[in-house]
């Protein structure tokens, strides 16, 4: 040890130590900060990505209806085969809707009920053993 260390005071000891534990607390926050800006940057490129694919799919869906289309007006009216896609693709919108009307209702309200029984628990347990 270098005698310079070892005739410090407990104040100065203190002191250092303060200091470094602020200075690596302020180098781990700007090493997170610029992780989460080099994902965030790989995750907008990803939802681009992912838009791109959703527009392509649609288009893909309604070349399908259309050709459902084509295929019913082969046996029917082609005004009642248009009419008949139509139907189906609303009863199955409907069907879609209500599943996701029932995956909203088991997320709302959107609060952490599973944390704050954790620290409700916590709070217990350590107001139990400050009592004792």
């Amino acid at each position: 040890m270098d005698s310079t260390v070892r005739e410090a005071s407990t104040a100065q000891l203190v002191g250092q130590l303060s200091e470094q534990v602020s200075r690596l607390a302020r180098e781990e926050i700007k090493l997170a900060v610029a992780e989460v800006q080099a994902k965030g940057k790989k995750v907008g490129v990803g939802a681009g990505l992912f838009g791109g694919a959703g527009v392509l799919a649609w288009f893909g869906v309604m070349s399908l209806i259309a050709g459902l289309v084509l295929l019913l007006a082969t046996v029917m009216a082609p005004w009642l085969a248009a009419f008949v896609v139509a139907v189906g693709v609303f009863v199955i919108a409907g069907i879609v809707a209500l599943i996701g009307k029932k995956q909203l209702d088991k997320g709302t309200p959107p609060v952490p009920e599973e944390a704050i029984q954790g620290v409700k628990q916590d709070i217990a347990t350590v107001s139990e053993r400050a009592h004792r």
